[in-house]
């Protein structure tokens, strides 16, 4: 719509009227009855002839007839025309074939001038050039013959003075360990002191340690193999509700009257309360996964691990 004192929108165009819709006052069609492609069944239609298929009739080709190459044509040789074509290109020569002078000259052996367009090069040649008298140079100068040997096993040999010898013993580092070991012994008082009490870690180290000392191996007694195998003197008997079949008689009967027993009254003064023996102690107990941390983490190496997150 135009604002107040504007232009319409066909005034904007420039057209004189606005333009008519195509299918304005049209019959419907449904499109179902709606014919498709109505011109192709009004009057005549191009008939192509259906398709052609290859054969040995003349139908599957485009000539009505056969057309044959060299019909009409007579024979004719091969040798025939390329004689004539000889004769024609022989009168074109002005004059006889050239001959040469002497044929190609072949080498004979290698570094042979023979066959060649120039001589021989002087340059090349094999013959020595006049040189001077060779003369000997003097012998060198001698302050000192120098010594023989090679340093390692001879006196004497090097710039340096011969060390000293000093006695040292072959086992030395052993035996002083030794002397060490026996003086520390005579300073101890006794054996290391052991708590059995003290609680210890849910998992040893070694899991084959064991405090006490074994016992001696038993070794197993061989028995006396018998000749012959066990064969018992009568078959074994049946149980059949009586004491027939074992090896001790049938016990004896006793007479026990059905009667309640009376309790033992004890005096009150005697009777003494059961106290239970002390117990370990109990104190804090550390973690798997804090031993885990101390170990893997130390002095030595707390600067670069790298501890793996749980």
């Amino acid at each position: 719509m135009p604002a107040e004192g504007g232009k319409t929108d066909m005034e904007r165009i420039g057209l004189f009227s606005e333009m008519g819709y195509v299918t304005v006052g049209d019959k419907y069609v449904s499109q179902f009855n709606r014919p498709f492609n109505e011109a192709a069944s009004k009057n005549k239609q191009m008939l192509p002839g259906g398709s052609k298929e290859m054969s040995h009739l003349q139908a599957g080709y485009f000539d009505p007839h056969f057309v044959r190459i060299f019909e009409g044509e007579g024979y004719v040789s091969l040798n025939q025309v390329r004689r004539q074509h000889m004769m024609e290109e022989a009168k074109k020569n002005l004059g006889k074939a050239f001959l040469p002078s002497n044929g190609d000259k072949k080498l004979c052996g290698l570094g042979s001038y023979y066959g060649t367009i120039g001589g021989p090069i002087p340059f090349f040649s094999v013959q020595s050039k006049p040189r001077e008298k060779y003369e000997a140079p003097g012998k060198n100068l001698y302050t000192n013959p120098g010594k023989k040997g090679t340093g390692y096993g001879y006196a004497n040999v090097t710039i340096g003075k011969q060390f000293s010898h000093s006695a040292d013993f072959y086992d030395a580092p052993k035996l002083n360990y030794k002397k060490e070991n026996e003086k520390h012994q005579s300073l101890l008082k006794g054996t290391p002191f052991k708590l059995n009490l003290y609680p210890r870690d849910y998992f040893d180290t070694n899991p084959y340690l064991f405090d006490k000392t074994l016992p001696p191996i038993k070794k197993a007694e061989k028995k006396d193999i018998l000749a012959s195998p066990f064969k018992p003197s009568s078959p074994g008997k049946k149980a059949g509700g009586m004491k027939a079949g074992t090896f001790e008689p049938y016990p004896s009967h006793s007479a026990d009257p059905y009667v309640a027993k009376l309790t033992s009254q004890t005096s009150s003064k005697d009777v003494k309360i059961f106290h239970p023996p002390g117990g370990p102690k109990s104190r804090p107990n550390e973690s798997i996964m804090t031993l885990n941390v101390k170990r893997s983490l130390n002095v030595k190496n707390y600067k670069t691990a790298s501890l793996q997150p749980y």
